[in-house]
This record gives C-alpha cells, structure tokens and sequence, in this order.
C-alpha cells in the first residue's frame, strides 16, 4: 500500500482546525486551501498579509503552496496542474487573475502553466480579512 507523506506549515488554521498544508500520494500533490495567513500569528488570533490586496494575497497563497510542493519532493511551479481559485468579493477576480498570471502564467516558461477555475464565494471566507484562498493540485514525474 502506497505511504502518504504529508507537509504542515505555522499556519494557525492547521493547528487550530487539525490538518495538513499538503499530502502527497505516490505522484500526486495536492494542497489545501491556502490563504495569505501571516504564519507568525498566534492560533487565537490569525493575522492575514496584505489586507485589501487580492493580487498579493493570491501570490503569497500561490507562493506557499509552491514551497508545499518542494516539500513533497516537488520541483516548483511546473509541477502543478490545476489551481482552484476561491474570491471573496466579485471585484477583485481581476487583481486574483493578475495575481495568478504573475506566478503561473502559461507565459513563465516551459512546463509552467496549469488549468483553473476562479469561483466567488459570497458570504467569504472564515476570516473577513482573507480575500482568495487557493487550492493547488500538482504531479511529481518519476
């Protein structure tokens, strides 16, 4: 039976709430919603980075699940598939785009680039200062 192997950060939410940043299952990575938390928060009282920014926050969040997938054995970047893109307010999925674009845009390079959906959440997220949280997906070759 295959062995999962798994990736934590300080994230507050992971500790208060119990699970991983990441797991990775044979080839596969895959990355649980990420937002901009300032990972030196404490538990009782998660900071989120970049407040009203939604293009920093979707680079930030993008970053971490890029060093969840180094974690895992990963390369970087060209090692996702699929991004879930999860926006607070309908005005900011232009700035979330940017952001997206700016990290994994099929313009970086050879082999980055990866299928995506940009959904918007009404009600938010479970801190009103986050405005995009993303999920990743990603493979590892052999």
């Amino acid at each position: 039976m295959p062995t999962k192997h798994y990736h934590t950060t300080p994230s507050p939410y992971e500790h208060q709430i119990g699970y991983y940043r990441a797991i990775r299952h044979t080839n596969h990575i895959y990355i649980s919603g990420t937002t901009a938390v300032n990972p030196s928060s404490p538990p009782t009282s998660p900071q989120i980075l970049f407040p009203n920014d939604a293009k920093n926050q979707t680079i930030t969040a993008l970053t971490e699940c890029i060093t969840a997938i180094r974690a895992l054995g990963g390369t970087g970047a060209e090692n996702i598939i699929r991004v879930r893109m999860f926006v607070a307010r309908r005005e900011d999925c232009g700035a979330v785009g940017e952001g997206f674009r700016e990290v994994l845009g099929r313009d970086k390079g050879e082999g980055v680039g990866a299928v995506a959906t940009m959904i918007v959440v009404p009600g938010g997220f479970v801190n009103e200062g986050m405005l995009v949280e993303v999920e990743v997906d990603g493979v590892v070759d052999d």
